[in-house]
């Protein structure tokens, strides 16, 4: 009677066992569902948050009033002929300057807007972000800035503020301005001097700071003139 007694139990404890485990697989499947349904959701969000971005910024007419007669061309030649995807904004209320961004530093980059330098940090990353852009196009502007100013980046992943602490002028060779920061910073580079006829001999560096509470690699100069 005894051992008769201990099997069911242990029958009944089998049975229990193997619905708890069922349970288990099921919770689990449950569980990675609606974990990769809000993976996919934010996927689709992220995507319409770009798209949202490219529609709002990649149509802007920009102020031609400063650039010179070649660059204006050059920048109309590259809208009609070239779909590139716009990165980024960068903004400087004080100067009215609103530039697209592009992934690289290209001439072609440059010609559609301003260009991120390649081993530099992206948008949003720890370190120092190097913007390149032309001295007679849309970068013709920052001979009015000023220590102190504001500017912005704009991602569809956020808007980060920044503060110019520094404006230097440089030999080409001097690249140790776009070294990497420990914390968010930004360097803004030009040729020099903004109205020079031909290949302009120096750099205008713009150097800023990530103003605390905002949400939010090294590389070459190049040598021929922007």
């Amino acid at each position: 009677m005894w051992q008769r007694t201990q099997l069911a139990t242990t029958l009944d404890d089998m049975k229990i066992l193997r619905i708890l485990e069922a349970g288990s697989w099921l919770l689990g499947l449950g569980l990675t569902g609606f974990f990769l349904s809000q993976l996919a959701l934010g996927e689709v969000q992220r995507s319409s948050d770009i798209a949202s971005f490219k529609d709002a910024y990649t149509y802007t007419e920009p102020d031609l009033a400063l650039w010179s007669s070649e660059r204006i061309d050059a920048w109309k030649h590259a809208r009609a002929n070239v779909s590139e995807d716009i990165t980024a904004l960068l903004s400087i209320p004080e100067l009215a300057l609103e530039v697209p961004m592009y992934n690289d530093s290209s001439d072609l980059s440059m010609d559609l807007g301003a260009g991120l330098i390649l081993g530099t940090a992206a948008p949003g990353e720890a370190g120092n972000m190097g913007i390149a852009g032309h001295r007679d196009g849309y970068f013709r502007a920052l001979k009015d800035i000023q220590i102190g100013q504001e500017l912005s980046v704009t991602t569809p992943e956020g808007h980060q503020r920044y503060r110019v602490s520094n404006i230097l002028i440089v030999d080409p060779i001097d690249v140790e301005v776009l070294d990497p920061t420990p914390h968010q910073s930004l360097t803004l580079v030009t040729c020099y001097p903004f109205y020079f006829v031909g290949a302009a001999p120096q750099r205008f560096i713009v150097k800023a700071d990530l103003i605390p509470q905002t949400s939010v690699a090294s590389t070459t100069v190049k040598a021929t003139d922007t």
